[in-house]
């Protein structure tokens, strides 16, 4: 039986279920790479939508990235995600939602001994009906905030 939703994450309702598709990535200190993704959002009836990802190389097919988090709107047209990276990087983000664009900036970036170092993340999304679109920038490792991912996901049936 699912639980209905949460009026405070009613604006979030159209991210609600599974998307999938190809993801295009580059950094200054790597070599650009294909990967493919899929994102679930879900939820259980609470003030939060549940979210992760995982990615796979185009070519074989071999795992290259997995997060998981939370998004929470704490006003209208204001939204924020929390995340976790098995890299031992942990982000909050906060931004705004106007119902087909989210913009979001870190307002903290943290890691373990063993990460290594991340200090800005900026994401934002394109919501236009089954399509998901994002590009995502990031400073890490002595490099300024850069171009790092973006990808085309669509709703799965």
């Amino acid at each position: 039986m699912a639980s209905p939703l949460h009026p405070d994450i009613t604006a979030l309702a159209p991210l609600l279920g599974t998307w999938s598709g190809p993801g295009r990535g580059e950094y200054p200190t790597i070599e650009p790479f294909a990967y493919e993704e899929a994102v679930v959002f879900g939820h259980v009836g609470k003030p939060f939508v549940a979210y992760t990802q995982r990615t796979r190389h185009h070519d074989d097919g071999r795992p290259l990235h997995a997060e998981t988090g939370y998004w929470r709107v704490p006003a209208p047209g204001r939204v924020e995600l929390v995340v976790a990276h098995p890299t031992g990087i942990v982000e909050v983000d906060e931004g705004s939602f106007d119902g087909s664009t989210i913009r979001l900036r870190s307002t903290f970036v943290g890691r373990s001994g063993s990460a290594k170092e991340v200090t800005a993340i900026e994401r934002d999304f394109v919501l236009a009906g089954d399509v998901l679109t994002y590009d995502l920038r990031m400073a890490a490792v002595g490099q300024p905030l850069t171009h790092h991912l973006s990808a085309e996901l669509h709703r799965e049936a």
